[in-house]
């Protein structure tokens, strides 16, 4: 038998593949024995008939670890059955990468190959050598973006490194080409140096219409989209800040319905002040809300602290109007909205008592969010998480698609303000007012008219403020 090595969290799923004794009731013994240890059965598939024997796959769902390696030692006891293999059925999806390039059309004679090579290729490169604008008509600059990433900063693992960073990687580029019809290369760098890194991306620039930043740890991130944004022609959007922020405003616009409240009256408190709770605020405060209060691990942000970088100086200048001081227990009184982008159980159901009247509580750590939505939910009027099973997912693959693709098709040089608070309005505005729940603030990610209504709004703003080459609102 082989097998792969696996670490299983949460949820998943094995393929057992046995050969099995071809006698009644042989391939009931194996599943019942698997169900005694709680695997749940999902698709049993015969993969080949022998002359004694059949070879079957079984799906089994499984919870952890621990679990599997029960049903392999029951499963390998039972006479009759011999366990040739166990795969985890994730570890297969992501074999040989997820990812790979295709033409678009096959080259199949003499004459379609002097076409796409040499010699008819001479006279499109000459063609783009004299208009490089052309590029954008004649190659895949025109739909297709880069994802960088170093590996310091990948969600729920941290730092990793770059090889370890490629499956996400692939995976953002998978979920580019799937939701929105756009390319995208995964490009993961060795090198944690903030001059390297822009240098290698401005010199990577020419092939792609834009330039999606991922999973680079704070304060780096932050001057490095600075830096690329400044001096590149073309797009650079750093996900972790500025996806998180576009869909959490999204579901606070609609959240706010639900509770009656405005912007203006409100009192945010934001956990965590990386990358992602940065943008938000930024968002937040251009959407008119006013008293918002940051917290790090040393509590409130002040400007009167000493101990600060000047990431966090700047974020204290533009929060906290009434310079309040404490610990997220103390700040989270009377707060209308709480923001967590930060760490498991950093509240508890009494914080949630404490805050305001109908309280929206937005906690956003994964995989283990600030508090369980079970125990929020009796005092919190709206509750969202980044988890897929929970109500209200504030997942950023509700915004990079429609964003890139928008600013794709107007050939923006930029992603600027405007078209994310456009992006931000078009996932709200997706759910119809008269269906809105506590439940259901934001759309689902499957839901494909999300895509064409962000991509619209997006290449609308971009138009509108001037950053876009291509100005018909139809382009």
């Amino acid at each position: 038998m082989t097998s792969n090595m696996f670490t299983i969290k949460g949820s998943s799923s094995v393929t057992l593949r046995l050969r099995l004794e071809n006698k009644p009731a042989t391939l009931a013994r194996a599943t019942s024995a698997i169900g005694e240890i709680g695997g749940n059965i999902g698709a049993i598939d015969i993969i080949a008939v022998e002359k004694d024997s059949l070879i079957r796959e079984i799906v089994v769902f499984v919870s952890d670890t621990d679990q599997v390696q029960r049903i392999l030692d029951t499963v390998a006891r039972l006479d009759g059955i011999e366990l040739l293999d166990v795969t985890d059925r994730t570890f297969r999806i992501h074999q040989g990468g997820k990812i790979e390039v295709s033409g678009k059309q096959k080259i199949v004679n003499r004459d379609q190959l002097s076409m796409a090579y040499t010699p008819g290729v001479a006279r499109v490169c000459m063609a783009i050598h004299e208009d490089r604008q052309l590029a954008y008509e004649y190659t895949i600059k025109n739909n297709t973006v880069a994802v960088v990433s170093d590996g310091t900063a990948v969600l729920g693992l941290g730092d990793i490194g770059p090889e370890a960073a490629m499956p996400v990687m692939e995976g953002k580029a998978q979920l580019f080409k799937d939701f929105a019809g756009v390319n995208a290369f995964p490009i993961c760098l060795d090198t944690r140096d903030t001059e390297e890194i822009i240098r290698i991306v401005k010199a990577l620039a020419p092939t792609f219409g834009g330039i999606n930043l991922e999973d680079i740890a704070a304060p780096r991130c932050f001057e490095i989209e600075r830096r690329l944004k400044a001096e590149l022609p073309i797009p650079v959007f750093h996900d972790d800040q500025h996806g998180t922020a576009v869909v959490t405003t999204a579901a606070l616009i609609n959240a706010l319905k639900i509770v009656d409240k405005t912007p203006e009256s409100l009192k945010v408190v934001v956990a965590g002040i990386g990358a992602a709770g940065t943008a938000c605020t930024r968002m937040m405060l251009d959407l008119g809300i006013k008293n918002i209060i940051g917290l790090d691990r040393q509590g409130a942000v002040t400007v009167d602290r000493t101990d600060l970088n000047s990431e966090k100086r700047t974020y204290a200048e533009m929060t906290n109007p009434d310079n309040e001081h404490g610990s997220i227990h103390d700040i989270i009184r009377g707060a209308d909205v709480f923001v967590g982008l930060s760490a498991p159980r950093m509240i508890d159901v009494n914080d949630i008592r404490n805050m305001a009247e109908r309280p929206i509580v937005f906690a956003m750590a994964n995989p283990d969010p600030e508090i369980r939505p079970e125990e929020a939910h009796p005092y919190a009027a709206v509750m969202a998480t980044g988890r897929s099973d929970y109500p209200n997912q504030i997942n950023n693959v509700l915004c990079f698609p429609g964003m890139f693709k928008g600013a794709l098709q107007c050939r923006a040089r930029d992603i600027n303000e405007a078209m994310k608070m456009a992006a931000a309005r078009a996932i709200a505005e997706t759910i119809p007012e008269e269906a809105l729940s506590a439940d259901y603030i934001v759309p689902s990610v499957f839901d494909p008219t999300v895509v064409e209504n962000v991509s619209a709004a997006v290449r609308l703003a971009a138009i509108e403020t001037g950053v876009a080459r291509l100005t018909s609102e139809y382009c």
